[in-house]
C-alpha cells in the first residue's frame, strides 16, 4: 500500500509539473519525524535571486514561509500532500522549536572547516543542513532563557552565528531557493524514527571553540 501511495504522490507531482521529491521529503519530515513544516514562498520567476515575497530587499529569497504564515506548519499529511499538490515546486520550511529541532548556523566556509575540525576531536554531530551561504546544524529544542544563559557564560561569541529557535524557521533539503539548492551536508540515517540531533549547549561550545581557538576565520555574515 505504501509502495502504491508513494507512486500515485509521484504521478500528481509530475502532472503538476513539480518535483515528486519535494512531496516525498515533506511527507517524511511531517508525518514520520513530526517536524512541523509549511511550503515557503518561491523565489522570483524573473529573477531566482529575487524572492516572491513583497519585500523587495528580501534577505532570504525562497527560503522563508509568507502565505500561509509560520503558524501554519503542520504535521499533519493531509495538508502537507494538499500543499505539495498544489504548489509541488515549493521549498520546505520546517517551524523550528517545540517538538522540532531547533538549529545553530554560520557561514558555509566557516561551518565547513569547524565540522572538518570537530570530525578530528571526535565530536557525534546529528543532520546538517547546507545552503551555498550558510550551514546549520540541528540540534535539541532549546528555550530563549537556556540560549541566554548558554551566551551569556561565553566571553565571545561570534556574531556570524545565527540561531533558530522557538519561533524560527529553516528551509530543509532538496528545497530551491534564490540562494540555490539546499542539501544535507550530513543526511539523517535511513529510516522512519525521528533523526537524533545533539544538545545545543555540546553544539555551541564546539562550534565557538572552534571558530575562536584553531585560526578558523568566520565572516561576520
Amino acid at each position: 500500500m505504501r509502495e502504491i501511495l508513494g507512486r500515485r504522490r509521484r504521478l500528481l507531482s509530475r502532472r503538476n509539473g513539480g518535483r515528486p521529491e519535494l512531496l516525498d521529503a515533506a511527507l517524511t519530515f511531517a508525518a514520520e519525524w513530526q517536524w512541523p513544516v509549511l511550503p515557503g514562498v518561491a523565489p522570483d520567476p524573473q529573477g531566482r535571486a529575487r524572492c516572491g515575497c513583497p519585500d523587495p530587499e528580501c534577505t532570504v529569497p525562497g527560503a522563508h514561509p509568507f502565505d500561509p504564515g509560520l503558524l501554519a506548519a503542520t504535521t499533519d499529511p493531509r495538508m502537507v500532500r494538499w500543499w505539495w499538490t498544489n504548489r509541488p515546486g515549493a521549498p520546505i520550511v520546517m517551524a523550528t522549536g517545540g517538538k522540532a529541532p531547533c538549529a545553530v548556523s554560520l557561514p558555509a566556509l566557516a561551518a565547513a572547516r569547524a565540522l572538518a575540525l570537530l570530525d578530528k576531536r571526535g565530536m557525534r554531530l546529528g543532520p546538517v543542513v547546507a545552503s551555498p551561504t550558510r550551514w546549520a546544524l540541528l540540534v535539541q529544542p532549546y528555550s530563549m532563557e537556556q540560549l541566554g544563559e548558554l551566551l551569556y557564560a561565553k566571553d565571545f561569541v561570534p556574531g556570524s552565528l545565527r540561531f533558530h529557535g522557538e519561533g524560527g524557521y529553516l528551509a530543509l533539503p532538496p528545497s530551491e531557493t534564490g540562494q540555490g539548492a539546499v542539501r544535507w551536508e550530513r543526511a539523517p540515517l535511513p529510516g522512519s524514527a525521528s533523526p537524533w540531533v545533539p544538545g545545543v549547549e555540546a553544539v555551541v561550545d564546539a562550534v565557538v571553540d572552534a571558530l575562536t581557538r584553531t585560526g578558523v576565520s568566520a565572516p561576520e555574515l
